[in-house]
């Protein structure tokens, strides 16, 4: 459990979270250097591309170091509450991705402010620092300023408000903590690449906590398909493992809302590798996984 972060990044739209991610991805070493790494990687469905939104969150994972990272990707709008909240149980802290010039704007104040009720530890990352109006540092540093009053409006503890924060060009693959290198950074005249940040989610977000139960537990947060195994559940280990070819229970509701408890067998599970569902004989508590075995999981279900 100490090594697995599970984060989420939120952002408004256009303000870079998906090219963020795909050079997070890169410099992971998930792609190797001959494999293609398609631009906007977690906007896979059609109308998310033509749009340029996230809708429906995705995952993903990063080894950094000795330690696993899980991406979730939150969707950027208001009118996916109800994900948005599904999302933030899944994580234990978010980078707050900013535009270094525009500043913060509705949609992140809107999942922010879940993100921060959950008590969640937030890294601010000011993207876009290469934009000619924000060159001079002066701008960046209202931004700063802005997300502050932000925080502090939204009700944030005092931990919370004082976030740690990185300087970056996500379009060109770097940041930085210290605002003063950015400008070399810029120019091209010293090279940089998003280390800091990787560093930072180590340091600042706390290692999943784990129920005492004595038998497993995952909540669905997300649902997924396989052609070979159906219907799958995805969510966040919160007690416990799991192994393949294990009895587990399905505890729901019907439409009547009626408890539902169905008895199925464990026939595949998964966990992220990049972008992809690796195949794994166990999951275990903190990490986000992937069950399948069972045709009639819904979100809101509990596996036990």
């Amino acid at each position: 459990m100490n090594k697995i972060r599970n984060i989420c990044i939120i952002a408004h739209v256009d303000h870079g979270k998906t090219t963020l991610v795909d050079h997070l991805l890169r410099q992971s070493g998930a792609f190797s250097e001959r494999a293609a790494l398609e631009d906007r990687a977690m906007d896979s469905m059609d109308l998310e591309r033509e749009r340029g939104i996230t809708i429906q969150a995705k995952n993903a994972a990063i080894q950094y170091k000795d330690t696993r990272i899980n991406i979730v990707d939150t969707p950027g709008h208001s009118d996916f509450g109800g994900e948005v909240e599904r999302i933030l149980g899944m994580v234990d802290g978010a980078v707050l991705l900013v535009d270094a010039a525009e500043g913060p704007l509705p949609q992140t104040r809107f999942v922010l402010q879940k993100a921060l009720e959950r008590g969640h530890r937030i890294i601010l990352c000011i993207n876009k620092v290469d934009r000619p109006e924000c060159k001079d540092g002066i701008r960046t540093k209202e931004v700063v300023n802005q997300a502050f009053d932000l925080f502090i409006d939204l009700g944030a503890s005092e931990e919370q408000a004082d976030f740690p924060i990185v300087y970056a060009c996500a379009r060109q693959g770097w940041c930085t903590t210290d605002p003063d290198e950015v400008p070399e950074l810029i120019a091209g005249t010293k090279k940089g690449s998003l280390q800091p940040l990787f560093d930072l989610v180590i340091e600042n977000i706390s290692p999943p906590k784990v129920g005492s139960e004595s038998s497993f537990q995952l909540m669905v947060a997300n649902l997924g398909w396989s052609d070979f195994v159906g219907r799958l559940a995805i969510g966040r280990i919160l007690s416990n493992s799991l192994v393949v070819g294990q009895k587990a229970f399905r505890f729901g509701v019907n439409d009547k809302l009626e408890p539902i408890k169905e008895a199925f067998t464990v026939t595949k599970l998964f966990r992220y590798q990049g972008l992809q569902q690796a195949e794994v004989k166990s999951l275990e508590a903190g990490d986000v996984g992937v069950i399948g075995g069972c045709e009639n999981f819904e979100i809101g279900d509990t596996i036990g």
